[in-house]
C-alpha cells in the first residue's frame, strides 16, 4: 500500500498526524525539484518582462488597450493559457495597464504568482504582497485568452469591493467585470455572469446552482457553465469549508416540539441527571435523568419502540442545552440564532445545524422556530469547486494544506517568495498548567508591550473569550477595540487602524478579514516611529485546531518587510490539549507564575493540534468519499434535467410510454404546449426523485456506521445501498411521469398543474449548513466505543511496562 493511501485509511488520529508531518516534509522534497525548476523558469521570464517596461510606459491609453487586443486575438483553441513569450508581453502589459488604472505598479513575485494562477496552481503570498492584485491580473489573463472567469470570495464585501478596486484595470485592458452579491436580482446576476471575469462569493454562486436545478424554464437559468474558479483565501474554502453542504429547500407544513423538550431538560441537573465526557463532546442522561424526563413527558417509556422519535428529540435538545453554548458556538442577534463560523470567527450568514439541532437551539434560547423547510438539493461547497474544469486560487497559509490540495483537487502549491524578506520574530509558545494562569499572563504581557505604544493584535478562540479578556484588561485601564463576530460589519474600519501608535486590538480570527494592518494606519503616515517600536505584536491566546489558522494571525505582522512579533500562549487546561493531548508529567517544573518550562509540555500542546488537524482530516477524507457518489449521482440527473430543460426530450420520453396519450394530444394541442406540458410533468418527477433520494440518503449515513460494529466498510454498505437505490427512483420518476402524463388535462391553454397535483414549493430558499460540532449519535457512539477499545489494548502494554 502507498503512503498516501496508508494515511487515508488510518482511522486513529494519533498516528495520522505523525503521518501528516512526515508526509508533509517527504512529500516537499520529493516534489519540489520539479516545481522548485518550474517556478524558476517562471521567475526568468517575469523578469524579462522587465525589458518591456520603458516602450510600454510611451503608449497611450489606446494603444495599450490595443496591445491587450492583440494578445487577445492571438490566443488557439485547445493551447495553454500562455505560450513564453506571450506570458512575457502579458507580464508587461498587466504590469503597466495596473500601474495606471490603480495606481499599483506589480512586483516581480506578483507577476510571478499570476504565471503560477494562470498554470492552475494555488500559490502561497505572505499577507501584505499584493494577492488581489495578482488574483486581477491572472483573471483578465484567463478573460484574454477567451475563458470565463469567476473569482471567488469568501463573503459579498470582498467580492463587491474587489471588482470595483481592480475594475479600472479591467477596462483599460478592454475586460469586461461586474460582481454578484446576496442582494443582486436574478436580471444582475446573469448580467454579471456574462461579463468575462465576475466576482462572487462561492456561497452565492453555489446557491445561483441550487436554484437552477428546480427551474423549469430555461429562460430562467442565471449561472453559466462552469470554466475558470479562481479562489481568494484558497485554503480556506477548499479545505476548512470544503464539506459544507450548501442547501435549497422548500416551503412544507412542519412542527416541532422545540419548547417542549427544551422546558424538559431546562429542569434537569448536571451531575444528578445527565452527565458529560471528559471532553465535553457528548452527554448523555442518568438512570435518574430517564426516570424525570419520561415523567415529565407523562409516564412514557423511552426506550418504548414507538418513542424513538421522542429520545432523539430529548437527546437533540440536551446536547443544544448543554453543549452549545452561547457567544461560543451563536450568539443571539435581532431575535435570530446566527451560528459563529468555527474557522472565520464571525457571524456565518445563512449557516444553521442540521438534524433538529437548530430548531433545539432557538427553543433553548425562547426564539420562535425558523423551519428549515423540505430539501430541494444540496451540494457541497467542495462538489460545487470540483465542476470547475479549471481551478486556482490564492492565500497566505497553503503550504501546510498541500497535501488536501493534491488528494481531493489535484492542486499544486507554489510558494511565492515574499517581495521584501519578512523581520518577523516568532517567538516560542509559552505554556501554563491552568487558563488561569494563563490568561494572567497575557494580561501582563499586553500590558508590558502597551506601556511601550507598540501596537498589539491579540487573537482569541472565541467571542466569549474576547470579551472576558476586553474586561479583565478594561479592569486594569486599558482601553481596546474588539473585533468578534458581534460586530464584523465594521471589522474593515476596526483592522485598518490596528496598526496605529499605541493601538490595542482583539479579534477572534483573522482569516479573510480583507483588510492589510498597515504600520502606523491606513495611510501609513506614522510608520517609521511604529516600526522603531517593534511593529505590531501579534499574541495568541490559544492554538487553532489547524496551524494554518495560527499562522494566519501571525502573518498579520511583518507585512512588506516590516518589523514585527508574534507569540502564542497556552494552557494545559485548553479544550484542544484536554481533547488530544496526553497526561502531562505532574513532577515537571513549573515556574510561581504557573509557566511549564517543560519539553515535554510544549510537546503535548503541539501534538494536541497535530492530532485535531489528523481528525479533521479523517472527516474531510470521508466525507469527499460518501460525497464522490452523491455528486456523480447529481451530474447524471443533471444530464437529464439539462436534456430536459432544453430540448424536446420530454416529450420523447412520453412518446415512448404513452404513445396513444401522445398521439392524441399531437391532434389536439400545439406542438409547443404539449411540449411544456411533457417538460413540466418529466421535471417534477425528477425533481421529486431527487429531493427523495437525498433525503433516503441522510437517513443511510446516519445508520451506516452501525454496520461497521459487524465488521462491514460502512462506505462500500453506503455504495451498495445508494447506487441501486437511485437506479430504482430514476426509473421510479420516469414511470410516475408517464402515469401523470397519461391522466393530466392538457388543453391548448396549457396544463392544469395543480389539478394534476404536481403543485411546486410555494417558496424557495438557500442557507447553509454547519456541520453538527459534536457529530451524529451514532458517530459519537462509536467514537465511545472506539475509544474503549484503544483504552482496553492499551492496558496489557501499560501493565508490562511498570
Amino acid at each position: 500500500m502507498r503512503r498516501r493511501d496508508r494515511l487515508q485509511t488510518t482511522s486513529d488520529p494519533e498516528p495520522r498526524a505523525r503521518l501528516i508531518d512526515r508526509l508533509n516534509g517527504w512529500a516537499w522534497r520529493a516534489l519540489s525539484r520539479s516545481e522548485r525548476a518550474e517556478v524558476t523558469r517562471y521567475a526568468a521570464l517575469v523578469r524579462t518582462a522587465g525589458e518591456h517596461e520603458q516602450r510600454l510606459q510611451g503608449l497611450s491609453d489606446a494603444d495599450l488597450s490595443a496591445e491587450a487586443a492583440r494578445l487577445r486575438g492571438s490566443a488557439k483553441a485547445g493551447r495553454p493559457p500562455f505560450g513564453n513569450e506571450e506570458l512575457v508581453a502579458w507580464c508587461a502589459l498587466g504590469r503597466e495597464a495596473a500601474r495606471r488604472a490603480v495606481g499599483l505598479r506589480a512586483f516581480d513575485v506578483q507577476l510571478l504568482g499570476m504565471a503560477r494562477m494562470l498554470a492552475g496552481d494555488v500559490v502561497e503570498m505572505a499577507t501584505g504582497e499584493g494577492k488581489t492584485l495578482a488574483g486581477a491580473l491572472a483573471a483578465a489573463g484567463f478573460a484574454l485568452r477567451g475563458r470565463s472567469v469567476q473569482v471567488l470570495s469568501v463573503n459579498d464585501y470582498l467580492a463587491r469591493r474587489d471588482a470595483e478596486w481592480m475594475g479600472p484595470l479591467y477596462r483599460l485592458l478592454g475586460v469586461s467585470v461586474d460582481w454578484v452579491t446576496a442582494e443582486s436580482t436574478p436580471a444582475e446576476r446573469r448580467d454579471a455572469y456574462a461579463a468575462e471575469v465576475t466576482y462572487a462569493s462561492v456561497s452565492e454562486v453555489g446557491f445561483d446552482v441550487l436554484r437552477d436545478r428546480v427551474c423549469t424554464d430555461a429562460a430562467e437559468l442565471v449561472a453559466p457553465r462552469p470554466d475558470v474558479a479562481l479562489v481568494d483565501e484558497a485554503d480556506s474554502v477548499l479545505v476548512d469549508e470544503a464539506r459544507v453542504p450548501l442547501v435549497l429547500a422548500g416551503s412544507t407544513e412542519e412542527t416541532t416540539p422545540g419548547e417542549r423538550m427544551a422546558r424538559v431538560v431546562a429542569s434537569l441537573r448536571a451531575g444528578r441527571h445527565y452527565q458529560t465526557d471528559t471532553e465535553g463532546r457528548n452527554v448523555f442522561l442518568t438512570p435518574a435523568g430517564e426516570r424525570a424526563v419520561e415523567a415529565a413527558l407523562g409516564g412514557i417509556d423511552l426506550y418504548a419502540a414507538e418513542q424513538v422519535e421522542t429520545i432523539t428529540q430529548v437527546n437533540v435538545a440536551l446536547h443544544a442545552h448543554v453543549l452549545l453554548h452561547r457567544d461560543v458556538h451563536y450568539l443571539v442577534r435581532d431575535g435570530e440564532i446566527k451560528l459563529i463560523s468555527s474557522s472565520r470567527g464571525r457571524v456565518a450568514t445563512l449557516q444553521r445545524w442540521p438534524d433538529g439541532l437548530h430548531a433545539a437551539v432557538e427553543a433553548k434560547e425562547g426564539l420562535s422556530a425558523t423551519g428549515s423547510g423540505e430539501i430541494l438539493d444540496t451540494i457541497t461547497i467542495q462538489g460545487l469547486l470540483t465542476r470547475y474544469p479549471t481551478l486556482c486560487g490564492m492565500t497566505g497559509t497553503a503550504l501546510v494544506a498541500e497535501e488536501q490540495l493534491r488528494t481531493f483537487y489535484k492542486l499544486s502549491v507554489t510558494v511565492i517568495p515574499p517581495n521584501t524578506p519578512c523581520q518577523r520574530v516568532d517567538e516560542p509558545s509559552r505554556v501554563y498548567t491552568s487558563t488561569a494562569a494563563k490568561e494572567e499572563a497575557v494580561i501582563a504581557e499586553i500590558t508590558a508591550a502597551h506601556a511601550t505604544g507598540r501596537p498589539i493584535l491579540v487573537g482569541t478562540l472565541d467571542v466569549a473569550e474576547s470579551e472576558r479578556l476586553a474586561a479583565l484588561l478594561a479592569e486594569r485601564g486599558l482601553a481596546c477595540v474588539v473585533l468578534n463576530a458581534k460586530n464584523d460589519a465594521e471589522e474593515a474600519a476596526i483592522i485598518a487602524h490596528a496598526g496605529e501608535e499605541g493601538a490595542l486590538t482583539i479579534s477572534t480570527q483573522m482569516a479573510g478579514r480583507g483588510t492589510d494592518i498597515r504600520l502606523g494606519g491606513p495611510d501609513g503616515a506614522d510608520h517609521d516611529n511604529v516600526a522603531a517600536l517593534g511593529g505590531l505584536y501579534v499574541i495568541g491566546t490559544g492554538h487553532h485546531p489547524s496551524r494554518r489558522i495560527d499562522d494566519q494571525l501571525r502573518g498579520r505582522s511583518g507585512r512588506q518587510g516590516d518589523p514585527g512579533g508574534s507569540v502564542f500562549f497556552a494552557s494545559l487546561e485548553d479544550e484542544q490539549v484536554l481533547q488530544y493531548g496526553s497526561a502531562h508529567d505532574p513532577s515537571a517544573p513549573v515556574g510561581a507564575d504557573g509557566r511549564v518550562e517543560d519539553r515535554a509540555a510544549h510537546r503535548q500542546v503541539a501534538h494536541a493540534q497535530r492530532v485535531a488537524e489528523g481528525t479533521n482530516l479523517t472527516i474531510h477524507s470521508t466525507t469527499w468519499r460518501y460525497n464522490q457518489l452523491i455528486e456523480r449521482q447529481r451530474e447524471l440527473l443533471g444530464e437529464l434535467r439539462d436534456q430536459v430543460l432544453h430540448t424536446d426530450h420530454a416529450t420523447e420520453l412520453m412518446a415512448q410510454r404513452c404513445p396513444d396519450r401522445c398521439a392524441e394530444l399531437r391532434q389536439a394541442v400545439p406542438t409547443a404546449v404539449l411540449d411544456e406540458a411533457a417538460r413540466l410533468v418529466v421535471l417534477h418527477h425528477v425533481d421529486r426523485c431527487w429531493a427523495d433520494h437525498l433525503a433516503f440518503l441522510a437517513d443511510v449515513r446516519e445508520s451506516i456506521h452501525l454496520r461497521s460494529l459487524a465488521g462491514q466498510d460502512p462506505l462500500a454498505e453506503f455504495h451498495r445501498t445508494a447506487i441501486p437505490a437511485f437506479k430504482r427512483r430514476l426509473a421510479d420518476a420516469l414511470t410516475e411521469a408517464a402515469d401523470t402524463f397519461e391522466r393530466v388535462t392538457i388543453t391548448a391553454d396549457g396544463i392544469d398543474l395543480d389539478a394534476a397535483g404536481l403543485r411546486r414549493p410555494s417558496a424557495t430558499w438557500t442557507y447553509l449548513v454547519n456541520d453538527n460540532p459534536f457529530g451524529t449519535p451514532f458517530e459519537r457512539a462509536l467514537n465511545r466505543i472506539g475509544r474503549a477499545l484503544r483504552g482496553s489494548r492499551s492496558a496489557p502494554a501499560e501493565e508490562s511496562s511498570s
